[in-house]
């Protein structure tokens, strides 16, 4: 029996100064078939302990298995270092070089809509707006019955409303201005109130060199007591120098619009002298203050409303509103 422990302990040294020079997996495994496998010295003692007296049985069962114990967990420390070998070694074949190698590439930058719409939220926050928003599909109460747009009127029909179809019970349709955020917000939200609500907006329009089927507006709302067209005219002009310079001018013009009560457009001054529409405004309805559960007795307001596409073609001197939605590279570039 001592012989046969003795043989074995130098079996286990030999593993052990073999497993530290192995070199891969594959090295490793024909170790562990040769020191722990079928054929091994360690399993063949193993078998033959059972022709030992039960005394010597004990003790060199103990001797083997505490020798087989020791190479097994060289073997798994070898087999763990491998591993991490070889999948740092993969991971270092598979590696992709993801360094920038061209200096000269361009960078993109956002949208000329986009920029005139965050332009146009920064200087009307700048001025105590906050920025509301709302759904782009609407119902009719908030598209037009709540501004107090009858049935019979001619934006409510086929001709300007993209309607869309979604059965009984309620009318449907693209939004055709933001004015909807200004209803809901009214809706939810106790008076005073100051928003502006921009956002894409849809009509049958013909695309051509200033209309668009699908366009960008911005309207503001204020709801306050002792509110005046004289507060309208100077938020206006106001927004107007702190969007466009301080030498342009602006000037209001009668107009109408069935959700305010006086109304008016809102032109611009050119450098030529001439005056260009910018958009319309006026005083909240009472009837559209009523819808809304606010009393026009002791509550009043303005709205006003432009678009941001028309804004953007002013402000840069476009020639074509079109440019904005053609997605040319090259003009896009020069913004």
């Amino acid at each position: 029996m001592a012989l046969m422990i003795s043989e074995l302990e130098q079996t286990a040294a030999e593993a052990t100064a073999r497993l530290a020079d192995v070199a891969d997996l594959d090295a490793l495994a024909a170790l562990d078939a040769e020191f722990l496998g079928k054929k091994s010295a360690l399993t063949t003692a193993k078998k033959q302990l059972g022709g030992l007296d039960p005394d010597e049985r004990k003790a060199a069962g103990q001797a083997v298995n505490e020798i087989r114990k020791r190479v097994e967990a060289e073997i798994a420390d070898a087999r763990a270092r491998l591993t991490a070998t070889a999948r740092a070694q993969q991971l270092e074949a598979e590696r992709l070089d993801l360094t920038e190698l061209r200096n000269d590439i361009r960078r993109g930058s956002m949208h000329l809509v986009t920029q005139s719409r965050d332009r146009l939220e920064d200087v009307f926050v700048g001025m105590g707006f906050t920025v509301a928003e709302g759904p782009e599909v609407e119902t009719a109460w908030y598209n037009f019955e709540a501004l107090n747009i009858p049935e019979w009127h001619p934006a409510r029909g086929s001709f300007d409303t993209i309607f869309v179809n979604l059965g009984e019970p309620e009318e449907v349709m693209l939004r055709s201005h933001t004015s909807p955020v200004q209803i809901r917000t009214m809706e939810n939200t106790e008076p005073p109130i100051y928003i502006v609500a921009p956002g894409r907006t849809f009509r049958t329009d013909t695309a051509d060199a200033t209309h668009l089927p699908a366009f960008n507006q911005i309207e503001g709302l204020v709801i306050d007591r002792g509110i005046t067209m004289g507060d309208l005219a100077g938020t206006i002009d106001e927004f107007v120098r702190a969007f466009f310079g301080g030498e342009v001018k602006t000037r209001l013009r009668p107009s109408y619009f069935p959700f305010t009560e006086p109304s008016a457009e809102f032109d611009i001054s050119r450098p030529d002298g001439s005056w260009l529409e910018l958009g319309g405004c006026g005083m909240v309805h009472p009837n559209v203050l009523r819808n809304c559960g606010i009393d026009p007795e002791e509550w009043q307001g303005f709205a006003f409303g432009f678009g941001i596409d028309r804004l953007a073609v002013m402000r840069y001197q476009l020639d074509d509103i079109r440019e904005l939605v053609n997605n040319d590279v090259r003009f896009l570039r020069q913004f």
